[in-house]
């Protein structure tokens, strides 16, 4: 899914919404659910993601799948195809490099789409 997964990176939702706004990007911080395996899509935004509880669980587009646990910081370069998957739910905070408003549709956007 990602080429930087940096775990224990931090240990609080404050410290994670700090970094991001250092960083001068966007920030969200949301419970997320995932009830089955999502089809394989990408963004075309950078972004960064702080997983405060649970498990975050992503396979990239040659199957492989990364753990992301409570603490770590997950990268995304924008154009990297990957899908969460098995079902699970997880608090994050999301950083995104531009605003959610500015965001093309359809924001998961389907492998055929890549250029």
């Amino acid at each position: 899914m990602s080429n930087d997964i940096a775990e224990r990176h931090f240990t609080t939702e404050a410290e994670a919404l700090a970094e991001i706004e250092t960083m001068g990007w966007q920030a969200l911080a949301r419970d997320v659910v995932i009830s089955k395996d999502e089809e394989l899509h990408w963004h075309d935004f950078e972004s960064v993601v702080f997983i405060v509880s649970s498990t975050l669980r992503a396979a990239d587009e040659n199957g492989i799948v990364s753990d992301a646990g409570a603490g770590s910081r997950v990268r995304v370069s924008a154009g990297t195809v990957h899908r969460e998957t098995g079902s699970s739910a997880y608090r994050a905070v999301f950083g995104f490099s531009i605003r959610p408003s500015e965001f093309s549709r359809p924001l998961n956007k389907p492998v055929a789409m890549r250029q």
